[in-house]
């Protein structure tokens, strides 16, 4: 899938947000660049404020025809009738959230840098894999993953993954022939210009 088609859009929320200003953020973004899913990533643990932003994204996510997926949350993503959940724990959970959510629900999981965690998730139910960071960052140990394991999976195994973390123009540009999608989430946010930052990294997909 990877060598023959262009990599997607995947687009991760900042870990938090206010909600009188994010949701008009995000239309901005969504009108520079196809993105194919909306990634809730909140980094609380409150249940109300991820119900409310929930909503929120969910009403821009839905008027653009794009699907939302929750972070770790599975009964959360479960009873706001989410399109369905990211998993952080690598294919431990994958099987049970499968079971609670139905087939029709988006099971993803992140592996790390781990080949094997990623063909367990794949074989447990999951729609995609997703590994990271690519890039140093200032979180874990500092691991990142290579270009090879990427190469590996696209030739071997059908089912889509995802790049994530720390991905810079170069690591774009690299990683393009041999991934399904792109993560982005610090990347713009953390810009002056969302919008702007995120048609900017679209085009070196697209170089």
């Amino acid at each position: 899938m990877a060598d023959t088609e262009q990599p997607q859009i995947y687009l991760v929320t900042p870990p938090e947000f206010d909600l009188n200003d994010f949701p008009q953020t995000l239309a901005r973004v969504l009108d520079s660049a196809d993105v194919a899913c909306i990634r809730l990533a909140l980094a609380t643990r409150d249940e109300d404020r991820i119900l409310r932003a929930a909503d929120a994204v969910r009403e821009i996510a839905h008027r653009y025809d794009i699907a939302l997926v929750l972070d770790t949350h599975v009964v959360l993503a479960q009873r706001l009738g989410l399109d369905g959940v990211h998993l952080l724990d690598g294919a431990r959970s994958v099987r049970w959230a499968r079971k609670e959510l139905g087939d029709d629900a988006i099971v993803g999981a992140y592996c790390a840098q781990s080949r094997h965690e990623g063909m367990a998730a794949g074989e447990s139910g999951a729609d995609y894999i997703s590994f990271g960071p690519i890039g140093q960052t200032a979180l874990g140990d500092g691991a990142v993953v290579e270009r090879e394991l990427f190469e590996w999976w696209s030739e071997v195994i059908e089912l889509p993954c995802v790049a994530e973390g720390a991905l810079g123009e170069e690591e774009i540009a690299s990683l393009s022939p041999v991934t399904d999608f792109f993560a982005f989430g610090e990347e713009i946010w953390n810009q002056d210009d969302p919008a702007e930052a995120l048609a900017r990294l679209t085009r070196v997909i697209t170089a």
